[in-house]
């Protein structure tokens, strides 16, 4: 009996194929009750804190089931590997360990092909230890990004697996819970870094400054990607049109509620805005498939694991919010649902508009933990429980 390690796409793919395993997570009580590892569908997970193992062996030994494969994962990796040696000297058989840490399956990225056709493929690209989305268009030997984060290594190496050039990269706002990889995409490839100036006027970074309705396209042929302005999560809140079939819509329309718009401080300002911005997109077509940035949970993926929804069901999951027809009472739904934002959010902003920097180990701190941009009565009351 040996101890070995796996990495997070493994876990990952344990548990979407619903393998009897038992995750052991080994961190403190509160970076567990934080942050910890979801899955489509349940799982058996628990909480043994390391220094259990170091002060009372064996008491921590006998709450890990001894009759199926241990999985642990622990903050940064050497915690787990301890604890691992001591199930092993136990007796256990097939025991693994996370290599890097939580942090690896918080930068995971899971590709998702959503839609082919002859002239461009589509994919989504879940991060599920944030709850969000990335999208990735190719056409003719050119790919162009929506919403990347920091991981930029995935994408170079999907790009290249697809023959693909990044070329463009675009991101729907000023991202508040994660740190975005458009810049460094950017810097790395020459590729074209858009945004909206509302957001990133303020912002050190060498964008193009995108205007609402203009379409940018592929060198040989492919979709058309249109711009579509959506303020109100943030004053540039973007959205973008592939096909005239797919929305991409950033933090403005999610498939279970809205995106919230008191993360700036502006609660009624923002939120008379984005009412306004409701009545814009009410007017776009049933069929269009609405591609989120976040998700709550796992609940709203399709059969194959996908987020994506014809626009007339994500109204017909949400008709409380859209049937609301005057600006006071969608004030007042909003203020209702306000809730203290993480205290990550500020670093990062400051961080993705390249006002301030932070080392490697600073960035994984921050960008630890699932997002907080929906405007809902649900997330409310996670909240408060």
């Amino acid at each position: 009996m040996t101890l070995s390690s796996y990495e997070a796409k493994d876990l990952f793919q344990w548990l979407t194929d619903k393998e009897d395993i038992l995750v052991l997570d080994v961190r403190n009580p509160q970076d567990f009750n934080r942050f910890q590892v979801e899955s489509p569908y349940p799982f058996d997970m628990i909480n043994v804190s390391y220094y259990d193992f170091m002060e009372v062996e064996e008491e921590s030994v006998a709450k890990v089931a001894k009759d199926r494969p241990i999985r642990i994962v622990c903050a940064k990796e050497g915690s787990a590997k301890y604890v691992g040696e001591i199930l092993v000297k136990h007796g256990f058989d097939d025991v693994r360990y996370l290599t890097g840490g939580i942090k690896t399956w918080g930068n995971l990225l899971v590709p998702k092909l959503l839609h082919r056709q002859e002239d461009y493929t589509l994919y989504q690209f879940i991060r599920p230890g944030k709850a969000s989305c990335s999208y990735g268009l190719c056409s003719g030997g050119e790919m162009m990004l929506f919403d990347p984060s920091r991981n930029i290594e995935f994408y170079f190496e999907f790009a290249k697996s697809q023959a693909c050039k990044i070329v463009k990269t675009f991101e729907t706002h000023l991202q508040a819970d994660y740190i975005a990889g458009s810049r460094m995409i950017a810097e790395e490839t020459g590729a074209e870094f858009c945004a909206n100036y509302s957001d990133f006027k303020a912002a050190k970074t060498n964008h193009k400054t995108v205007t609402d309705g203009e379409t940018h396209s592929f060198s040989k042929g492919g979709p058309d990607v249109t711009v579509m302005f959506t303020p109100g999560h943030t004053p540039g809140s973007t959205s973008y049109l592939i096909d005239n079939t797919f929305m991409i819509s950033g933090d403005t329309v999610f498939i279970q509620s809205i995106g919230r718009p008191d993360l700036g401080g502006k609660a009624v300002e923002w939120a008379i805005i984005l009412f306004e911005t409701m009545q814009k997109i009410l007017e776009l077509d049933d069929n269009l498939m609405v591609l989120p940035g976040h998700y709550m949970d796992w609940n709203e993926a399709t059969d194959d694991l996908l987020f994506c929804l014809p626009f007339g069901q994500i109204k017909a999951r949400n008709k409380e919010i859209y049937a609301i027809s005057k600006v006071d009472d969608f004030i007042q739904f909003i203020q209702d649902n306000m809730r203290p934002q993480p205290p990550e959010y500020g670093p990062i902003r400051l961080a993705n508009a390249n006002l301030e920097q932070f080392d490697r180990e600073r960035q994984e701190e921050l960008d630890l933990g699932k997002n907080e941009c929906a405007a809902t009565a649900y997330a409310k009351a996670q909240a408060a429980a």
